[in-house]
């Protein structure tokens, strides 16, 4: 159960993140109403999964494949570029997550 409201918040993060590219600085009415609303629904998933995973192991679930997934997303469909850096942070940040779900595992 845990699991899947943390991949409910992940989603909802990653359609936040990416309205908010949308609303251009929040100039734009209804990006920027989805950005709120995917905000608030992630962290109100978010805080329902906590109450039954450990805070350290969903955050960094949450915030990890968040980060690695909207950076593919604004290279496959926003056209940014993706270097080998980029690559080699995400490989890490992904590692990372891999590392704290391995160590924290119960």
């Amino acid at each position: 159960m845990g699991y899947g409201l943390l991949a409910g918040a992940i989603a909802a993060e990653i359609f936040a993140t990416t309205s908010m590219k949308y609303s251009e600085g929040f100039s734009r009415l209804w990006p920027s109403l989805l950005t709120g609303v995917g905000y608030v629904v992630s962290f109100a998933l978010l805080a329902q999964a906590l109450k039954t995973l450990q805070i350290g192991t969903a955050y960094a679930i949450w915030s990890g494949v968040g980060t690695a997934v909207v950076a593919l997303i604004g290279y496959l469909l926003l056209g940014e570029s993706l270097s080998v850096a980029k690559i080699a942070g995400i490989a890490l940040i992904i590692a990372g997550v891999v590392v704290l779900n391995l160590g924290g595992a119960h």
